[in-house]
């Protein structure tokens, strides 16, 4: 199964960062944007220009560049995920959803990517004023990071109500398999429509016993079963 074929195992409980878009975005820009790529780059500059702080708020085009999980996700079997990226902004910015601009320090030249926002447009006329000091300016990276969720909000988000029993299974399980391991453990229950706390844990052992790479469920992955569910199990 491909990476863009995955299942998704849903947010977690409780409060999560959330980055804030305009209601004009799904009513008037959404509808024009024809192209995946430049959706998905214009919201990662939603995203990456409202986690930066102080009056100079943008994308440096190296600092998306070295963004793995961004390129990742922007990569298809034809073009490399710079290659996307670059098209996707040249859309963007032609669509006028961004703004970009050359700006020099020293002996290096940058390109900066801002919203087609109010403070995105100021930042370019103080730019071109020569009212922004830039030796002051940090520029920050910013990037995407794996954010995990626990083993419980996983077992809630994908099975149930947790119970004292189960939370104790589930702290066991959380010492003994790797997160990654079991993150991708409940989701293949879900695509299995196995939606049980012992099926996920069978997976786990299995995974432990014969080993995660090279093993007959992932050259085969329809034809895997847990141990213990072979006559439940039917294809």
């Amino acid at each position: 199964m491909s990476d863009s074929m995955q299942g998704f195992p849903g947010f977690p409980a409780g409060k999560l960062p959330t980055t804030p878009l305009p209601n004009l975005f799904f009513s008037e820009l959404l509808p024009l944007i024809d192209n995946l790529a430049e959706l998905k780059v214009v919201l990662h500059l939603f995203w990456l220009i409202g986690k930066k702080r102080g009056a100079l708020r943008y994308a440096r085009l190296d600092e998306m560049l070295r963004d793995r999980r961004l390129l990742d996700g922007l990569a298809t079997s034809k073009l490399s995920g710079e290659e996307v990226l670059r098209d996707a902004l040249e859309r963007a910015v032609a669509r006028g959803a961004l703004l970009r601009t050359e700006v020099t320090r020293g002996a290096q030249t940058e390109e900066w990517y801002m919203i087609n926002s109010a403070h995105g447009r100021e930042v370019l006329e103080r730019l071109a004023s020569g009212e922004l000091d830039l030796s002051e300016d940090t520029g920050e990276d910013v990037q995407l990071q794996t954010e995990r969720p626990t083993i419980f909000a996983l077992y809630e988000q994908n099975i149930g109500l947790l119970t004292p029993m189960i939370a104790d299974e589930l702290r066991d399980a959380e010492r003994r398999f790797p997160a990654e391991w079991i993150a991708e453990a409940f989701r293949e229950a879900v695509l299995r429509n196995k939606r049980s706390w012992k099926y996920v844990l069978a997976i786990l052992e299995r995974w432990r016993t014969e080993g995660r790479g090279g093993t007959k469920q992932e050259r085969d992955p329809d034809s895997y079963v847990p141990g213990g569910y072979e006559g439940i199990v039917k294809h």
